[in-house]
């Protein structure tokens, strides 16, 4: 089966994008199996994860997402702006706010487009944080997990637990690039009181406005940027007293304007997304 795609990133968080709306794929190949195979660097075209454009009998799309490893999170954001603007710079939506269908609920991506009709920026309704720790997910004996302590090899580590849809703990340091991100990241990611994992944020205030993150993705590792850890980034960082509403969060891949609306209690982010290639692949 030849199998079209485009390869898009959003600030160096790389996508292979299928439209599978008539479910030929799915129906050949299973998206885990599919995800493993695409995904690879060296075997494969090489990404952080696969995006699916679907249909949906609730909402404009439906989107879903396989890490390089297979394994399905229930959104990501960085990925939503890629799928926002292929879906309209390709004709499949004609809006420029529409609604999509994830395993996190509906998320609502507004484009800003140029004379040209192209998608210069994408800002994404991400929807409300969860901070309980029973809905996070995270094992706790207190409702919200705020700056708690967790034991990682015989040290405390603090962490704040939020969810955007999916899982993410938040650890606040003196300076990210110092950070043993692959060690310390996948010691959290697989913590036991993280029953379903978590992605893993490393924060560095810089001002009440304005911070460096590093991030280490559930199921993908080292990732330039994440859209779902920015909006949980700042949710935490208003919650510790570190920041505003709003911050300009930079990433190694580039930088993130996300705004936590505390009268809807909705977060919004807003960034850029790429198309790097289009081709076909055999699978």
């Amino acid at each position: 089966m030849e199998l079209a795609f485009a390869k898009m990133e959003g600030l160096g968080n790389d996508f292979v994008m299928l439209d599978d709306r008539d479910s030929s794929i799915v129906n050949n190949t299973p998206y885990r199996e599919l995800a493993q195979r695409l995904c690879s660097r060296r075997f494969g075209i090489g990404a952080d994860g696969i995006i699916l454009l679907l249909n949906s009998d609730t909402q404009d799309i439906g989107f879903r997402i396989f890490n390089s490893d297979g394994s399905e999170p229930q959104m990501c954001g960085n990925g939503m702006r890629c799928f926002a603007k292929l879906a309209f710079e390709q004709g499949i939506l004609a809006k420029k706010r529409f609604t999509v269908e994830t395993l996190a609920g509906t998320i609502v991506p507004e484009l800003t487009v140029n004379g040209d009709n192209r998608v210069t920026s994408v800002c994404v309704d991400m929807g409300e944080p969860v901070l309980e720790s029973t809905k996070v997910p995270f094992k706790s004996d207190n409702s919200l997990a705020v700056n708690e302590g967790v034991q990682v090899n015989g040290k405390s580590v603090y962490l704040t637990a939020v969810s955007m849809g999916n899982p993410h703990a938040v650890i606040f340091v003196d300076d990210v690039d110092a950070v043993d991100l692959e060690k310390q990241g996948r010691e959290i990611e697989t913590h036991e009181r993280f029953p379903e994992k978590t992605n893993v944020e490393f924060i560095q205030p810089m001002n009440d406005h304005e911070f460096k993150m590093r991030v280490w993705e559930r199921g993908a590792g080292e990732t330039l940027a994440c859209g779902t850890g920015a909006c949980a980034s700042l949710v935490a960082s208003c919650l510790n007293e570190h920041s505003r509403e709003t911050a300009l969060i930079h990433l190694a891949g580039g930088d993130l304007e996300v705004r936590w609306d505390r009268k809807s209690n909705h977060i919004f982010k807003t960034g850029p997304a790429t198309l790097s290639f289009t081709g076909t692949v055999a699978i």
